[in-house]
């Protein structure tokens, strides 16, 4: 049950949502998920600002998960979104911010796993 959201700088075509979308379905495999159950959104055109400048090319990725998420996976998981977002987006891994969190309760389709 995982989700990730995406929040990017730049403007983006459906083709290049659907690369990110599929790039981050084929990654999940790295926190032990499956892509039948992701859930993935993107905000593109976002404002955001590192170091008191604001970024042309920039994100900020969130990836919450059912269950606990291990720093290595989470490690692994990182270097496939930021080159996702490199090659399909033009954004650098240097303006690439990546959060994990995993949960114990969880709901979908009226309950709580």
């Amino acid at each position: 049950m995982p989700f990730i959201d995406c929040k990017i700088t730049k403007k983006l075509n459906d083709g290049q949502k659907e690369g990110i979308k599929s790039a981050l379905g084929s990654a999940i495999v790295n926190l032990h998920k499956t892509e039948s159950y992701l859930m993935v959104g993107i905000a593109d055109g976002y404002d955001l600002y590192f170091a008191g400048k604001k970024l042309e090319a920039g994100a900020f990725v969130d990836v919450r998960a059912f269950g606990e998420v291990s720093h290595a996976d989470c490690d692994r998981m990182t270097a496939a979104i930021c080159s996702a977002l490199s090659s399909v987006a033009g954004i650098q891994p240097s303006g690439v911010y990546v959060t994990y969190r995993g949960y114990a309760d969880w709901g979908w389709n009226g309950g709580n796993f």
